[in-house]
């Protein structure tokens, strides 16, 4: 795949890829603070297997990257804030013996690479590690990006709704829902001083299709189902 001129490719992330993440990082969140060597450092250290970035292999140039660790969901509340899943961004809960559950922590995609397949590659990745190492699911928070447009007129779980649907398209969601991903809650205060969101996430899930039973979906909220999945009760 070529963008820009580059070949794209993904890869593990490297401690030489850590300037190179806080670029990405300012040019697509310029008012938040960039991940520090001290975060990234300690996400390779507790889970180097889940953190991943794009580049073009030219020069090198960063234009995604994610990072993901592996959680022990029954013991999270299920409206916990993403401090509280990613140990203040430390990973350091990270627990592959306990653990059934990838938690995606960041993905982030240039946008000037964006429509070139960078995030479907980095989905692909998570996929990868929960199918081989036999986890039964893929959870994170999407945050609602777009959400700020329509606070004024409808409830964050109304909006949830319309995206799920197809009413309403959110820039991040929507790309999950279209990766294969589904809702079952959304999160008020999942995410501190982000304008975009007014904090709010839809907290999302993926399940692992060759662990999966009957038993481990069964019980799951339906309200936030697409129409196609809740027609054919499919995990």
């Amino acid at each position: 795949m070529n963008v820009n001129g580059g070949s794209l490719r993904i890869r593990n992330t490297e401690a030489r890829d850590f300037d190179g993440i806080g670029d990405l990082c300012r040019r697509v969140y310029p008012e938040t603070c960039p991940w520090s060597a001290q975060q990234l450092g300690s996400h390779l250290c507790m889970f180097p297997e889940g953190q991943h970035v794009a580049d073009l292999g030219n020069d090198g140039h960063l234009v995604g990257m994610t990072s993901t660790l592996i959680i022990d969901s029954d013991r999270y509340d299920l409206f916990g804030s993403w401090d509280d899943f990613t140990a203040q961004g430390m990973l350091t809960n990270h627990d592959p013996v306990r653990g059934r559950t990838l938690y995606g922590v960041e993905m982030i995609v240039d946008p000037a690479a964006q429509g070139h397949g960078v995030g479907h590659g980095l989905v692909a990745e998570h996929k990868a590690i929960a199918r081989a190492r036999g986890l039964r699911r893929i959870r994170g928070g999407a945050r609602l990006r777009d959400y700020h447009h329509y606070a004024k007129r409808m409830s964050a779980g109304d909006y949830v709704r319309d995206v799920v649907h197809g009413r309403i398209e959110d820039h991040t969601l929507t790309f999950h829902i279209h990766q294969g991903y589904h809702v079952i809650a959304v999160v008020p205060h999942y995410l501190s001083d982000d304008s975009e969101t007014l904090g709010y996430a839809a907290l999302i899930e993926w399940l692992n299709p060759d662990v999966i039973r009957p038993e481990h979906y069964a019980e799951r909220p339906t309200v936030y189902l697409h129409r196609d999945v809740a027609r054919h009760q499919q995990p």
